[in-house]
């Protein structure tokens, strides 16, 4: 079965591991500038949020792209970049929704998270587990625990305050 990449921004701690271990391994150098993820902060919520490529099941990216550079690896299900068809043309970059195509202005070339082969980097260094690689089912299971561990302590509070 495929799986999906989730962020969980309620559990990312800023710490920025993720973009260090993903530009180590795709680049071979410590620079968040060559991460495929990104860590951003929301000041006034306090809050940090990453930012990835959600592998859209219809990816604006590969319907906008007129070199038809940009396909879904089966294997993985992630959506990747040929850089032999790829001109530079920045249309992916621009309509993606969620900022999940990056731009190495050195190179001179488009940057995405395809998924690190079916075993993201970036989710095995996330110690908080805000970053998980798992089956589309599981993810439903995750969110129902957690709304019932939500509600189950609104009604302690409840019962407590009476």
């Amino acid at each position: 079965m495929q799986k999906i990449l989730v962020v969980d921004p309620e559990k990312c701690t800023g710490c920025r591991l993720c973009e260090a271990a993903c530009s180590l391994h795709k680049e071979k150098k410590c620079a968040p500038e060559y991460s495929r993820i990104r860590v951003t902060k929301w000041e006034n919520q306090g809050i940090y949020i990453p930012v990835v490529c959600q592998q859209c099941e219809t990816p604006i990216c590969e319907v906008v792209c007129p070199m038809h550079a940009i396909k879904r690896e089966p294997s993985t299900n992630a959506v990747i970049i040929d850089e032999k068809s790829c001109v530079g043309c920045r249309l992916c970059a621009q309509f993606c929704p969620l900022g999940g195509i990056g731009i190495d202005a050195k190179a001179s070339r488009l940057i995405k998270c395809d998924l690190c082969d079916g075993e993201p980097v970036c989710v095995e260094f996330c110690q908080p587990k805000a970053l998980q690689y798992i089956e589309p089912l599981k993810l439903g299971t995750m969110k129902k625990r957690t709304a019932a561990e939500k509600y189950s302590e609104y009604l302690k509070n409840i019962l407590a305050s009476h």
